[in-house]
């Protein structure tokens, strides 16, 4: 048997590799954080018969809940940018669609005038996006339903009823959807290392397979269901089985995996990238000399606006006042209290 050949994106050069180099610089200088949002068993089968439809509104409730919790000023209270990749397989290529949420950890303040920044290491809570996504996916779903645009086939024909579809969605809204929160990527190179990988594949990757031989077609796969050191086995299907599990994969024509939500939104990213980099002052000059803070005009920080920048919140940080070397800040005087 020929060996398999392995596709290397970084020397492939094609569409995937053109597709990276130029969101390499939409890249903002602060921590990326990767959420991945999936729907339950129920509404993925119910998928297999209304990909466009389902996987659309997938994308659609996914962009609202991260747009609408983010701008909540009790989480965030920031315009968020958000970019969102559609997966349909799990590591053994059955249908599990999902989207990855790639997304700058902090955004524009609701008026537009500051950079506002996540706690560290923290993004949005988990539970609240989780509720949010539920409810907003079921409401379009039903939506759907009520529009006659959903199809039905084989043993969920008796869901076109109203009343079926409304005894099918009562434990749908009752369980949890998951969302994951992952760790925050380690700085813009892993944003495109990880965009690198999974971006422009479909079901499975070159590397992962072994064989192809009267036994079928070996590959690798990922059992997170077992425990670390188990979780890497490998499965041999029939050639008929593998293609019906790679084909349930391929999209509708003209679907597009790959889209950008909030400040990203292609209509408006060019500008609101380049207001984001000025509020972080990425082309911002050398810091100031100690002429220049020490200067009379800069006590009040009249002419030093916007130099540093809060490390917890993000916000521009204003210079009140300076001291020389060696100076200690002048504590309030004291008020004398008399007694009578």
């Amino acid at each position: 048997m020929p060996a398999l050949e392995v596709t290397d994106i970084s020397r492939a050069h094609g569409p995937a590799w053109r597709w990276l180099e130029a969101r390499q610089a939409d890249l903002l200088p602060v921590d990326y954080y990767h959420l991945v949002f999936t729907l339950p068993a129920p509404v993925r089968e119910l998928a297999w018969y209304n990909k466009s439809l389902v996987y659309g509104l997938l994308f659609k409730a996914t962009a609202e809940t991260l747009l609408t919790i983010a701008a909540d000023p009790k989480h965030l209270g920031a315009r968020i940018g958000a970019t969102l990749v559609l997966h349909t397989w799990g590591s053994a290529m059955t249908h599990h669609p999902h989207v990855h949420g790639i997304i700058p950890g902090g955004g524009l303040s609701l008026d537009g005038e500051r950079w506002v920044a996540c706690r560290p290491g923290f993004f949005l809570p988990v539970r609240v996006l989780s509720q949010q996504f539920r409810r907003l996916f079921l409401e379009q779903l039903s939506d759907a339903h009520r529009a006659g645009k959903l199809r039905f086939f084989g043993e969920y024909t008796r869901v076109a009823d109203p009343r079926a579809f409304a005894d099918w969605l009562k434990p749908v809204r009752q369980c949890t959807w998951v969302v994951y929160a992952k760790r925050p990527f380690a700085g813009p190179d892993a944003v495109l290392a990880y965009l690198s990988r999974y971006t422009h594949r479909v079901a499975i990757a070159n590397s992962r397979l072994i064989a192809m031989d009267e036994q079928g077609v070996t590959f690798k796969w990922k059992d997170y269901r077992a425990k670390e050191r188990y979780r890497h086995k490998t499965m041999t299907l029939a050639p008929e089985e593998f293609m019906r599990r790679f084909l349930l994969h391929v999209l509708p024509s003209g679907f597009h995996r790959i889209r950008h939500y909030g400040l990203f939104a292609n209509t408006t990213r060019k500008d609101n990238l380049a207001w984001a980099r000025e509020l972080l002052m990425c082309k911002e000059t050398d810091a100031p000399t100690d002429a220049e803070t020490n200067g009379a005009d800069t006590v009040d920080g009249s002419d030093n606006l916007a130099t540093y920048v809060c490390p917890d919140c993000g916000a521009p940080m204003i210079i009140i006042e300076t001291f020389e070397r060696g100076q200690l800040p002048r504590a309030p005087p004291h008020r004398r209290v008399e007694v009578s």
